[in-house]
């Protein structure tokens, strides 16, 4: 029998139960949204045990494949080039490059544009509430189903920044990062998954000193997007769109017309319910 061979065989699948559990421990350290598809990250971590091996084999001296030097170097240079990679990618979608906050405060809501105060707290109220978070949900789905759109969480209808304290204060870790996976998980109940994975989430403040505000890009879907909310003991299920400075649910008929008029029919958006691929 051909050890080489053998050693092969065993190989490949180890270094990929490696590069797999490597991509999904720096995912969750990340963030999803912030991080490369799990199966890329996947392919960058099989990179990394290929770089490992070379380094044993010209650095460590160690040519064989089941020695600890080798198995070290491999495992070594798999973590570090994902992290280095996952790292990158979370700046690069952390940073919020092109988004001016405080351009998008100063010009005020429009078709474009909407300031949300909070995400889950209820200011009037004093509590966490529900019914804030489908109005979040309400605002991206009508964004996606129209021209797109910015939503900012964080600032009032004047635009002044007021922070993400009060909704940071609901969840069990108060951080951006924790709030992001929270604010994907409920877009993906409501919205559905291929829907909540669209808009670019960016934590900025206007200027230094200010609170940081949630913005949430959302281009153009390219199908309809349809929102699902519980409804008297049920739920019911809508299209909604973005008609002048407000976001609104459409009628049966309505939604029929929107749709044709917007994406090429076919019969998983003639029918109002949520898409078949989620």
């Amino acid at each position: 029998m051909d050890t080489p061979l053998v050693d092969l065989a065993i190989a490949l699948p180890v270094v990929l139960a490696l590069a797999a559990v490597i991509a999904v421990v720096l995912r969750r350290a990340f963030g999803p949204a912030r991080s490369l598809s799990l199966p890329l990250m996947t392919v960058i971590g099989v990179l990394g045990v290929s770089i490992g091996l070379l380094l044993s084999a010209f650095v460590g001296g160690a040519a064989r494949l089941w020695v600890p030097t080798t198995i070290l170097f491999s495992a070594g240079a798999s973590i570090g080039l994902s992290a280095i990679v996952a790292a990158v990618v979370a700046a690069a979608r952390r940073d919020g490059g092109d988004v001016d906050v405080a351009a998008l405060l100063r010009a005020g809501e429009s078709d474009r544009v909407e300031f949300k105060e909070t995400a889950r707290w209820n200011v009037r109220e004093s509590r966490k509430d529900a019914r804030m978070e489908i109005a979040i949900a309400k605002s991206v789905a009508a964004f996606l189903n129209s021209r797109g759109g910015t939503l900012v969480i964080g600032a009032d209808d004047a635009g002044t920044a007021i922070g993400l304290d009060r909704d940071l204060a609901t969840l069990r870790t108060p951080d951006h990062d924790r709030f992001e996976l929270w604010l994907r998980d409920m877009l993906s109940t409501a919205l559905g998954r291929n829907a909540a994975a669209q808009p670019r989430i960016v934590f900025a403040a206007p200027a230094e000193g200010q609170p940081h505000v949630c913005v949430v890009v959302c281009r153009p879907a390219p199908r309809p997007v349809f929102l699902t909310q519980p409804k008297d003991g049920g739920s019911t299920t809508d299209l909604w769109v973005r008609i002048g400075n407000s976001s609104r649910a459409l009628g049966v008929d309505e939604a029929v017309d929107y749709v044709a008029r917007h994406w090429r029919p076919s019969p998983s958006t003639l029918v109002l319910g949520r898409p078949s691929a989620r």
